[in-house]
């Protein structure tokens, strides 16, 4: 899904942002010494972002060498160790803030992912994202929800159609707004509009709404959006819950019978993961 290319992209400029003209703290450190390191995780998660992590230190020093004792994906437990590090001191002390930053906010995005995935498994909804990301870090956001069992909505403005209240105005109304989208897009593109009332709701459905998402929908509205769907297309239209939802309630808003559940917090309200880098002189 993001290819070395970009990674390295999001790398440089991270390491660009941290560095400036040079590190000054790290000319303490004779040019020639090295040391070894390793990564701890404080808590328990699902570690992500493994390619990130390495390509800070690649682009300081290719010599660098990185044991990974836990796989990207794996849930790891409090106190374990994740990797261990050998190489140029310099490279591994410029490098660990914005490796161990990377690592902590994927890990966090895939750990929040994940305990959402869990709380609603056995039903038939799937967990999903949304674009409110960090600006210039969506591609890997959106890597570290897949790496936490959930998937992907649209990428960006450029590869889907979500119609919303200010798009149905300025269109002039719920039927025209999808059969203008249908026009101009191709028939692999998602079209998605957004409805706030059981009678919007019916209205996308009778113009024929491909995916409706249903915002801020309490337990029992969803349950009769359901029940609608069903009655009118055969349950043809894919049905989306999204607004509220946390973690106490997203288990209920699975069980009243909706396909998906997009949920903003994932890749925005995040808690870095607690990691700490230690390092030991071997040189």
């Amino acid at each position: 899904m993001i290819g070395h290319e970009e990674i390295k992209k999001q790398v440089s400029l991270a390491l660009a942002e941290d560095i400036g003209a040079g590190d000054l703290t790290a000319l303490l450190v004779p040019t020639d010494k090295t040391l070894a390191a390793s990564v701890i995780s404080r808590e328990q998660a699902v570690l992500c972002g493994v390619a990130w992590f390495e390509e800070c230190f690649r682009q300081l020093s290719p010599t660098i060498r990185i044991s990974w004792l836990a796989q990207e994906g794996e849930r790891v437990q409090a106190d374990q160790k994740l990797c261990e590090i050998t190489g140029n001191a310099r490279a591994l002390l410029t490098a660990e803030r914005t490796a161990l930053n990377f690592l902590q906010m994927l890990s966090a995005v895939a750990t929040q992912t994940r305990r959402y995935v869990d709380a609603i498994s056995g039903t038939d909804a799937v967990i999903v994202d949304t674009r409110k990301t960090l600006p210039g870090l969506r591609l890997a956001q959106k890597y570290a929800v897949k790496c936490g069992g959930g998937i992907n909505h649209r990428f960006g403005l450029y590869d889907g159609i979500l119609i919303k209240e200010n798009h149905i105005l300025a269109t002039g109304g719920i039927e025209l707004s999808l059969r203008k989208a249908k026009e101009i897009t191709p028939r692999n593109v998602l079209i998605q509009i957004e409805v706030e009332t059981l009678d919007e709701l019916q209205q996308a459905l009778h113009a024929g709404a491909p995916m409706i998402l249903l915002d801020n929908f309490d337990p029992e509205r969803l349950r009769h959006a359901v029940a609608l769907n069903q009655q009118l297309t055969g349950k043809r239209a894919i049905l989306e819950a999204s607004g509220n939802i946390t973690l106490m309630n997203v288990r209920t808003v699975a069980e009243t019978g909706v396909d998906r559940i997009s949920i903003g917090s994932l890749t925005k309200d995040i808690k870095a993961l607690d990691l700490s880098m230690r390092f030991l002189p071997t040189a």
